[in-house]
Parts: C-alpha cells; sequence; structure tokens
C-alpha cells in the first residue's frame, strides 16, 4: 500500500513538472530576456543638449555635465546613444572639413573633442554610440573659410532664410560622403545616422533639374539624388569597416517621405545596399485620428518583410504632458495619459520587426528645469519595463 502510494504520488509530481515545464512563460519574462540581450534602448542627444551643457562652460564643467547625461542614461537603463554629432554644417569632433560647432565653445572661447570623450565615457559604461548627421542643412549663417564652403560654395541655396547644400550635386555628395568617412575612420562609433532633412523644398534643384535634360518627372530626380547619396554613404563605410552601420530616421508618415523629403524608404529597405536599419519617427499616440500609433508600427512592419533591414522606432517623449493639435480628436492624450511611452515599448516587443526603439531627446527625460509632474511619472512608467 505504501508502496503504491509513493509510486502515485512520483507519478502526479512527475506529470505536474512536464505540464509546468510547457506552460508558455508570461510576457513579463519574455521582455526581460529580450532587454537584457538585444534590444536597442536609445536616447537622441542633440546639438540642443550640447548647447546647454557644454557652451559657455569650462571645460572641467562640461565634462562633469557629461558624466551626469552618462550616468542618467545607464542608470536609467539606455545602452545606445545617438548623439548629433554634426547638425548644421558644423563638428563636435576633429575634423578638417567641417568648421567647430557653436554649441561646444567654451567659456574662453577655446573647445575639446567632445565625440572622443562622449565615446569614451560610454564605452566604459558599456553604452553604444552611434553618430548623428544632418547631412545637408548649413544654417542661418556659414563659415567661408571652411573647407567645405570652398568646395561646394556653388551649390549653397537659401530657403525660408535658411541655407542648405543641393542635393542635386555631385560635389555634395562626395563631400557628405568624405564626411562620414572622417568620422568611421577617427572614431570607434558604432553606427551612423541619419535624420530626414533632406529636400528643404521642391524647387531647391530645379536649375541642375532642366539642365541634366533628363526624361523623368523631377520628384523622381529628387528620390534618386537621395537614394544615390545613401547608396554612396553606406558603400564607403562598409568598406572601411563592415561592423559599423548604417541607417535613416525618416519621417513617420510614410507618404510625407515621398511628397516632402524625397526619401525612398520603400527602395531602402526592400533593396540591399542602401541601409542597415531604418528608425521612423513614430510620434504618435494611440488616440492620433490621422495616424494612430498601432497602424503606422504596422505599416512599417509591412514595408519590412522578407527584407534584413532592421526597424527601430523613435518615440515622442518630448510630447509628454502636451497638447498635440495635430492628432486632432486625440489632442489631449499626451496631457491626460503618462504611460503612454511605456505602452508603445511594450507593443513594439510584441513585434518581431522591430529590434528597439529610441526616444526623443535627452532632455524631455531628464532636464530638472522643464521637468513637469507628468514627464516625470512618464519617466517612471517607462523605467518598470526597463
Amino acid at each position: 500500500m505504501g508502496d503504491n502510494m509513493t509510486k502515485k504520488l512520483f507519478i502526479i509530481t512527475l506529470l505536474l513538472l512536464i505540464i509546468y515545464i510547457m506552460i508558455p512563460r508570461g510576457k513579463s519574462l519574455k521582455v526581460k530576456q529580450k532587454n537584457e540581450k538585444t534590444e536597442i534602448r536609445g536616447i537622441f542627444i542633440s546639438y540642443i543638449e550640447l548647447n546647454n551643457y557644454i557652451k559657455n562652460n569650462s571645460e572641467k564643467i562640461s565634462k562633469i555635465n557629461i558624466d551626469k547625461i552618462i550616468s542618467n542614461i545607464k542608470n536609467n537603463s539606455f545602452n545606445t546613444i545617438y548623439l548629433q554629432v554634426r547638425s548644421h554644417m558644423d563638428s563636435i569632433y576633429d575634423s578638417y572639413l567641417f568648421p567647430v560647432s557653436k554649441n561646444i565653445v567654451l567659456n574662453d572661447g577655446s573647445s575639446y573633442d567632445v565625440l572622443d570623450y562622449f565615446i569614451k565615457k560610454a564605452k566604459q559604461n558599456k553604452i553604444s554610440v552611434y553618430a548623428w548627421i544632418n547631412p545637408y542643412r548649413i544654417g542661418s549663417t556659414f563659415d567661408k573659410n571652411s573647407v567645405y564652403y570652398k568646395r561646394v560654395k556653388d551649390d549653397i541655396k537659401i530657403v525660408n532664410n535658411t541655407y542648405y547644400l543641393n542635393p542635386a550635386s555631385l560635389k555634395v555628395t562626395q563631400l557628405i560622403v568624405e564626411g562620414v568617412e572622417e568620422i568611421v575612420k577617427k572614431y570607434d562609433v558604432d553606427g551612423i545616422l541619419f535624420d530626414d532633412y533632406f529636400y528643404p523644398s521642391n524647387d531647391i534643384d530645379f536649375e541642375q533639374y532642366k539642365n541634366d535634360n533628363l526624361d523623368i518627372p523631377i520628384e523622381q530626380y529628387h528620390l534618386n539624388n537621395i537614394s544615390n547619396m545613401i547608396y554612396s554613404v553606406n558603400k564607403k563605410i562598409k568598406q572601411m569597416n563592415k561592423n559599423v552601420v548604417f541607417g535613416v530616421s525618416p519621417e513617420g508618415n510614410i507618404d510625407n517621405n515621398y511628397s516632402h523629403n524625397f526619401a525612398d524608404v520603400k527602395k531602402w529597405i526592400s533593396e540591399e545596399g542602401y541601409v542597415d536599419f531604418l528608425m521612423p519617427q513614430i510620434y504618435y499616440g494611440f488616440d492620433n485620428e490621422s495616424k494612430p500609433f498601432i497602424d503606422v508600427i504596422h505599416e512599417w512592419e509591412s514595408l519590412a518583410k522578407n527584407t534584413n533591414v532592421v526597424l527601430f522606432a523613435a518615440l515622442a517623449f518630448y510630447k509628454t504632458g502636451v497638447i498635440d493639435n495635430y492628432a486632432k480628436g486625440g489632442k489631449n492624450e499626451w496631457v491626460e495619459n503618462s504611460d503612454i511611452i511605456k505602452r508603445q515599448v511594450l507593443l513594439l516587443r510584441e513585434n518581431s520587426r522591430y529590434q528597439g526603439f529610441s526616444v526623443f531627446r535627452y532632455d524631455n527625460l531628464f532636464n530638472r528645469e522643464i521637468q513637469t509632474e507628468n514627464t516625470i511619472k512618464e519617466l517612471e512608467n517607462l523605467k518598470k519595463v526597463m
């Protein structure tokens, strides 16, 4: 009797153990594993942050500020920095082509290699650094003594009181390629990221379009010019270092990429040789009437099928606590909720095409002067799933 009961208990225990092993684990465990091993958890650091934490400070204080930035990023479980190294045809690094950015000039008029310092401190904390570049924008003024100006001065155009390089110029494309080559050669960056400032107007290159006398619509001409530049940049990067990835952060609205920015994202994501990743700016809430967040991530997912191009999502932390008039009926969503980014991250993790996200931008999370009760709560909720 005792032996039979022992045998029955053993069989029951064994069956329960088998059932437990076969039951799918909860989502929280799956998310934790993805966070630890594969997920990109990025944060944008723009020229605005550089202006706030470096400009007009001493070198010592500016480096203390950078150390604090790295500490905040690490302590909140982010693992990747998208650092704007060239926002207005300038540089925060040692460059032959571009003048020193005014955003890193210290209180004594000097400067130092900010990119180098960021990389060293980030690597010490196991944080990746991508060099974020605006390829065509110059700004309200330009340096006539700079190398880049002397090379492409005839290709500088003005649109709405801002100077830009002409995307149709082969000399401009070569300059952009050399600019990327300079960074990849000198610095231990993990990747290069371009934002979506491509064509500032539909007629910036109209004269060249006429001179080229091509039998294609001008819209296709624009698309071809940008795609040729993107392809050339990626080719140069891969020739130098195949471990350095290249990608673009296009507008989240796919149609606008074709009608305004002339970024042929469908081509880049479906054909070899253009990009390793795309990070669409999915700056929409769940209640956005025109572009609900869920619909947009699925639109990009559908483009990425049967391709090796990786998707990340740029998320709009800057909208936290702000009325979003473009969302129409959903304009108050970011004011009435403080867990939107958290829910967006969790939703992205349910989609295998997305390998991570990045939030825009650092100050909106950590600058105490602009923090609100809403942003603090949003960050606290995000931390719960990091």
